[in-house]
């Protein structure tokens, strides 16, 4: 059957039926290491994005098994991110209208279902390059705010505190607050900063242990020692069994609102799964096509939406630990999810003994992997725009909001793009002395003009945002020459594209130049621009004496037309 030999292809299945026995040592290692991060950031990364902790585990077990099977990496791990964790909260908080945390795991089912029917669908499409409305500035701006509101959003968990209200600037107020009025607990907050250190400096001294392990264990013997379960916070023993698919309470309704923020998710889930994807493929000599990319992550985030989880990405964090830890192919990550399961159902009450301040620390810590200070200083030196579309999406994530501060980058960019093709850079060009072709009079103001002539170079398409633009330069030229003018030569090449407003100034000044005895001339243009002046209707204004195929060419027609002197000899 057809559908049999499409399931043979998947990638999963090709794997295993290449698989060598030699694999198999490593890959249960590494399936074993991952496992120590997995259950630890699944549950806390579920807390940041306002849900129970072991929802976390749900959309860490589905969505790897289902990767597994469809994913065209081999070794890149999905499960719940930090960079989602905010987005989640800020799409599904708003719809919950009681404390039930079954309610905010149907909202956050549905939403990973919604982000993975886009993903889905825009893998058939081959829409991939949506990406690229994420440039790095807005990408570098994101993730710094990201850590920002992660962080702080974790604090009044890591010193035993709540916080009324919402927004970055309120809860650092309500934390100075409890930190000067004595709001802190003691007892949380000794557990917290101990985690907080124990992470630290394991990763520091002895990178090869995982810091994060150690410290959710110790806080858990601790805790059960002391018996601190009356006293702080904890995260509670998981449900028995398994979820089953239920999104009781959730309306057509809810669903239609859920759709925006879906495809915000989206996008940032498949950006940083199609970084981190082309990143490992690349060191392992692999190739990864971005569509089957997007078609496998969304598969995982309906699969995972179904069974109690949440959206979920590629990790930045444990992925690297697969592969440091000797990951050959998916098996490991199917090791993992086994991992995570036997845990849920063999030790179900252990985590009742874990603060959530142990977790606080655990999300803090992987929170900050997402700062980087020095590339917004060095993106501050380089290019003070780029740096101010950084700047807006840290403000507009921090203080407005996730997904408006991410819209409001997006559309900086627009704005940025349009506005670089509205005013670009445009020059004369000159020849100069000992050096063959024609050069940028701003670059050389010691170079000599071809009398009676002019070279114009105008780097960017013409459309209706700077086709005037154009025009009034060209005119500004001719009537600042020194001399009277007899050709216009347009070194074409950079222009790229011609819209219909551009068209009709190019007559208007074609027009203008007429009345002044001056011919307008095209070199180096691009066929398919020339060809849009033909279905333009401008085929008998600009006929083929119009258009030179170099410099050149157009600087040797002039001075045999006009039998002007053109010092050919410092050309090739």
């Amino acid at each position: 059957m057809s559908w049999m030999a499409g399931l043979a292809q998947l990638p999963g299945i090709v794997t295993a039926r290449g698989y060598r026995r030699g694999w198999l040592r490593a890959d249960v290692t590494s399936g074993l290491v991952l496992t120590a991060l997995l259950i630890p950031a699944g549950m806390g990364y579920a807390e940041a994005a306002g849900l129970p902790a072991y929802a976390g585990l749900y959309a860490t077990i589905v969505p790897l098994t289902v990767y597994a099977l469809v994913g065209p990496s081999k070794i890149l791990v999905l499960g719940p991110d930090s960079s989602l964790a905010p987005l989640i909260a800020a799409a599904i908080v708003p719809l919950t209208v009681t404390d039930d945390p079954e309610e905010a795991l149907a909202l956050a089912g549905i939403l990973g279902v919604l982000v993975g029917v886009i993903l889905l669908l825009g893998g058939y499409l081959r829409l991939g390059f949506v990406t690229e409305l994420l440039s790095k500035p807005i990408r570098l701006g994101y993730l710094n705010a990201i850590a920002l509101v992660v962080i702080v959003g974790q604090l009044p968990k890591l010193l035993g505190f709540d916080v009324e209200g919402t927004g970055v600037l309120t809860e650092i107020r309500e934390i100075v607050r409890a930190v000067f009025t004595g709001g802190i607990d003691p007892v949380a907050a000794a557990v917290g900063v101990c985690s907080l250190t124990v992470i630290l400096a394991f990763r520091v001294w002895l990178p090869v242990v995982p810091g994060v392990l150690v410290a959710v264990v110790g806080a858990i013997v601790v805790s059960a020692i002391l018996g601190l379960q009356d006293e702080i916070e904890m995260v509670g023993a998981l449900p028995e069994g398994l979820p089953l698919p239920s999104f009781d309470g959730v309306t057509w309704g809810d669903v239609g609102r859920l759709v925006g923020p879906a495809a915000g998710i989206a996008l940032i889930a498949f950006a940083d799964t199609g970084v981190l994807s082309r990143t490992f493929a690349a060191r392992r000599g692999e190739d990864v096509n971005g569509s089957t990319e997007m078609k496998a992550v969304g598969a995982a985030n309906i699969a995972g939406g179904f069974l109690g989880g949440f959206p979920v990405s590629a990790s930045g964090s444990r992925t690297p630990v697969a592969e440091q830890s000797g990951a050959k192919t998916q098996f490991a990550c199917l090791i993992g999810a086994a991992a995570v399961l036997i845990f849920i159902l063999v030790a179900p009450g252990v985590t009742s003994y874990l603060p959530d301040a142990a977790l606080g620390a655990v999300v803090i810590v992987a929170a900050t992997a997402l700062i980087d200070v020095g590339g917004m200083v060095r993106l501050w030196r380089m290019s003070s725009v780029e740096f101010s579309l950084a700047a807006a999406a840290f403000l507009g994530v921090a203080l407005v909001g996730v997904l408006q501060g991410i819209l409001v980058a997006i559309g900086l960019s627009f704005v940025a793009v349009v506005a670089r093709a509205w005013q670009p850079y445009r020059t004369e060009l000159v020849q100069t002395e000992g050096r063959p072709g024609f050069h940028d009079v701003q670059r050389h103001p010691d170079g000599r003009r071809i009398p009676g002539l002019i070279l114009v170079r105008f780097d960017a398409p013409l459309f209706f945002a700077n086709g005037e633009i154009f025009d009034q330069y060209v005119r500004t030229l001719v009537t600042q020459a020194a001399e009277p003018v007899e050709w216009v030569v347009i070194a074409a090449e950079p222009i790229t594209g011609l819209d219909t407003t551009a068209v009709d100034e190019l007559v208007d000044l074609d027009t203008y130049l007429e009345t002044k005895d001056i011919r307008l001339v095209f070199a180096e243009m691009k066929g398919p621009i020339k060809d849009r002046l033909i279905r333009y209707g401008l085929s008998d204004r600009f006929d083929a004496t119009h258009f030179y195929p170099t410099l050149d060419y157009a600087v040797e027609a002039y001075a045999d037309r006009t039998g002007r002197a053109t010092d050919s000899a410092d050309r090739p």
